[in-house]
Parts: structure tokens; sequence; C-alpha cells
């Protein structure tokens, strides 16, 4: 199991990364890419087992706060030509920080999980 998380860390670095590079043509495109950015640094430190539950807690709480704020008020998918382009690409954004969130409560529950099993 140990080495499937080691993995899903790399994936996850590399899928961030594929993120914020995908962002060039965005208005807001430097934000994006520290957001992204710092999410694929910490995939990577938890792949190479330096991830602190701390600082994926805080991360995971700060992207959530990110994708409920900027949830737009009327979720509209994520093509762009089937209705306000503004709403779509604010839920696009939206369900890019919520995906960025869960990921990270994923590694704070698998650092707490670890931790606890090694003090048995």
């Amino acid at each position: 199991m140990r080495y499937f998380f080691k993995l899903l860390g790399f994936v996850f670095t590399a899928l961030f990364l594929w993120s914020a590079y995908v962002q060039n043509n965005d208005p807001d495109a430097f934000l994006w890419y520290g957001i992204y950015g710092l999410a694929a640094i910490a995939s990577l430190l938890f792949a190479m087992d330096r991830l602190k539950f701390s600082v994926a807690a805080v991360l995971g709480m700060l992207y959530l706060i990110g994708a409920i704020v900027s949830w737009p008020e009327k979720f509209e998918g994520f093509t762009i030509g089937e209705g306000n382009i503004v709403n779509i690409e604010r839920g696009r954004e939206a369900c890019g920080l919520l995906i960025v969130a869960l990921v990270m409560f994923t590694y704070m529950w698998r650092e707490r999980y670890v931790k606890r099993r090694l003090k048995v």
C-alpha cells in the first residue's frame, strides 16, 4: 500500500504541473501557476514522505475554502457554448480547487493513518 500512495503522489505531481501549464492562456495565469504549483510541490513532498500532516491539512482547507468562495451562483457545466462563459469558467476553477482539496485531504488522511500505525 505504501508504494501505491508513493505512486499516487508522483502521478498528482505530474497532473498538477500539467494543470499549471495549461493555464498559460488564462488572464490570471500566474495565480493558477501558484495554485497548481503549490499542489505539485505538496504532492512531490508526499511522494517523498516529507509532507507533514499539518501542511496537508492547511492546504486542504485553503483549497476547499477557495472552491466554496469561487463557486458560481448557477453551475452550468464545463462545456464552452452551453451557457454563460463566466459561470462556466468559475465552475471549472472551483472544481479544480475542489479536486486539489480532496487530494490534500487524502494526503492528510494517509499521514495520520501512517503515524497512528507506527505508534501502535
